[in-house]
């Protein structure tokens, strides 16, 4: 694949999309300023009376079910159903599906009565997004078996979605085309949020590329080319997240492209 991961950075430096999130209260200044150091602008508005005011100027929205409340979910609804009247892409983080009886429910609630664009998550979150019997340990991915990426492409093709694995090996797919991206350093396991920020990450490049399977993969590389240049320069976590945000905030198109390591592929329709 030829080096593109840059040239959708570079849109988004340039274009500063609004993106309008209502997501996990643990990590919500993370994903704010992850969404800042790549040049766009975030906005977090929670309550259910400007919700979907909010996604009018908006150019995504981000929902995350990390510290889901019934009421905060009908304000999510609200706020999709607000984006997918403007034509704007929805990002759902399936934080921690599996591991509760709510969250299970809930997430499917957003699946079924809004359009969700992109569905993000570790691989049990996905898995159980998709049918799996599987359970996710807190908002830590617990082992799937079997081909992740025909997991993804199921399950993308079953919601006319996007569909996102993230992991060692993150997988960006629509159905149709499968990305394959191996960025990003195992110190992000070591933080708190890391996670989160990815869906932010997409939700700002998601702003300004509609094929969405593609921005999904650009920004899963730029944000893995990140935490590599900045696990270079940290001898811990706390020190790894603060560089992190500033080699996002940093990267250039020679970084970019020399690091890039996106493979791509056609998807085989199942018959």
């Amino acid at each position: 694949m030829k080096p593109i991961a840059y040239d959708l950075l570079e849109k988004v430096r340039q274009q500063q999309p609004v993106v309008h999130h209502l997501t996990n209260w643990v990590t919500i200044y993370d994903c704010a300023q992850v969404v800042k150091s790549l040049g766009a602008s975030p906005v977090m508005a929670h309550a259910i009376e400007e919700a979907a005011d909010m996604s009018q100027i908006a150019s995504a929205l981000v929902l995350n079910i990390g510290t889901l409340t019934v009421d905060f979910v009908e304000a999510m609804k609200l706020a999709a159903r607000s984006a997918n009247k403007k034509g704007i892409p929805v990002v759902l983080d399936a934080c921690g599906a599996g591991a509760t009886a709510l969250r299970d429910r809930k997430c499917l609630e957003l699946l079924n009565d809004v359009r969700i664009d992109v569905i993000k998550g570790n691989a049990s979150e996905v898995a159980r997004v998709g049918g799996e019997s599987v359970r996710t340990r807190g908002v830590d991915a617990t082992e799937v078996g079997g081909d992740l990426a025909l997991l993804a492409e199921k399950l993308a093709a079953q919601r006319k979605a996007t569909v996102v694995i993230t992991g060692k090996v993150d997988i960006a797919t629509d159905g149709k085309k499968t990305y394959l991206v191996q960025n990003g350093h195992s110190m992000m396991t070591h933080v708190v949020g890391t996670g989160c920020m990815a869906a932010s990450v997409i939700g700002a490049f998601a702003a300004v590329e509609s094929d969405l399977a593609l921005a999904a993969a650009c920004a899963l590389a730029c944000y893995g080319i990140a935490a590599e240049v900045a696990a270079e320069q940290a001898a811990g976590p706390v020190a790894f997240k603060e560089r992190l945000l500033d080699c996002l905030y940093n990267l250039d198109r020679e970084t970019v492209n020399r690091r890039q390591r996106i493979e791509s592929q056609e998807v085989i329709p199942l018959r």
